[in-house]
């Protein structure tokens, strides 16, 4: 619900989006397997416009996936002792996505080991959909309370923390919760929403790029995986919100 390796750490401050360039293709090799990565530079962009991206004639880079370990250092202040799973358990899977620019990104995402198979399909099936994502960053990487910022929009998984209002632990505390576009995606409960400032989002009747629906690519690729979504629960509504145990 509510709210990385010394190799691959960038610290980004997300108040709206943040975005990175479009993609070069390279080959490197991830311990013993050779995979395709994805050079990039960063570029600005802006939340998404409320009318469909135009027609591109961009060839579409191939989808790869490449796994790292990842330690304490990396995970920063998303994890410390005392969280239900160790570094150890964790992994840092690097994927491309395509952004609101309608251009393919490289991002990242912290999640259990036992899942990084099944989200990784998943991710593979929005990517062919060109399903935009704002930015695929780990929440250690990003400054600490950047979730409290209005217009918060960053897809993320692993965060140790309890669920809000609670004291036992939130999925994401478990590698095994995925959060999507929230910003355009809101949580709502009683009132109380989150994101900040993203109240408009609360008319899932808008249509716009990077919305979760019912029946649309998003919902169908995460059933696919058995994973559980927000959007159907009853007390609460948690639109962005994903997870193995569907809590």
């Amino acid at each position: 619900m509510w709210s990385g390796a010394a190799t691959y750490r960038s610290t980004l401050l997300l108040v709206v989006l943040a975005g990175c360039g479009a993609v070069t293709p390279t080959t490197t090799t991830v311990g013993t397997t050779t995979t395709t990565s994805i050079a990039t530079t960063t570029t600005a962009t802006t939340l998404p416009p409320t009318t469909t991206l135009p027609p591109t004639t961009t060839t579409i880079p191939v989808f790869t996936a490449a796994v790292n370990d990842i330690d304490a250092a990396a995970l920063a202040h998303s994890w410390e002792e005392g969280c239900p799973v160790g570094p150890e358990d964790l992994r840092l899977l690097v994927i491309p996505h395509w952004g609101f620019d309608d251009m393919a990104h490289v991002g990242s995402l912290v999640v259990h080991e036992d899942h990084v198979e099944d989200v990784s399909s998943v991710f593979r099936v929005l990517y062919q959909a060109r399903f935009p994502i704002a930015s695929l960053i780990p929440i250690g990487d990003l400054p600490e309370g950047a979730e409290d910022q209005p217009g918060y929009v960053n897809t993320s998984g692993f965060h140790c923390r309890p669920v809000k209002g609670s004291t036992g632990w939130s999925q994401h505390a478990y590698g095994r919760a995925i959060d999507i576009n929230p910003h355009l995606n809101p949580y709502i409960r009683d009132g109380d929403v989150w994101p900040v400032g993203s109240e408009r989002y609360l008319d899932r009747s808008l249509g716009e790029p990077g919305m979760i629906i019912e029946g649309n690519v998003v919902t169908e690729a995460f059933d696919a995986i058995g994973w559980g979504w927000g959007g159907r629960w009853r007390t609460l509504k948690d639109y962005h919100h994903f997870s193995s145990t569907g809590t």
